[in-house]
């Protein structure tokens, strides 16, 4: 089973108390740059990385914040899910 946490300025995401995935971000005023995510290799085909990204925005949109995608990966998820298209900053 997957946990998703927020610790400094990254969402990792562990299997098992592993850490096998992260999506790092910085926030300027009331947007939030996330640009990089990563899940290891061997984890990859899972869905962790979409799990790891929506929690992220869950939590963007819980504060009120927007994002800034820059990691190509946080972009594509966004444009195929739209129900957080409102969340670009």
């Amino acid at each position: 089973m997957a946990t998703v946490t927020k610790k400094d300025s990254r969402y990792e995401i562990e299997v098992d108390g592993q850490r096998v995935g992260l999506a790092d971000y910085s926030v300027d005023g009331d947007v939030v740059t996330m640009p990089h995510t990563e899940v290891d290799k061997e984890f990859g085909g899972r869905g962790l990385a979409g799990e790891l990204v929506q929690y992220a925005l869950d939590d963007i949109r819980d504060q009120g914040l927007k994002v800034n995608p820059v990691c190509p990966y946080v972009a594509k998820w966004i444009q195929k899910h739209p129900d957080y298209s409102d969340l670009r900053a």
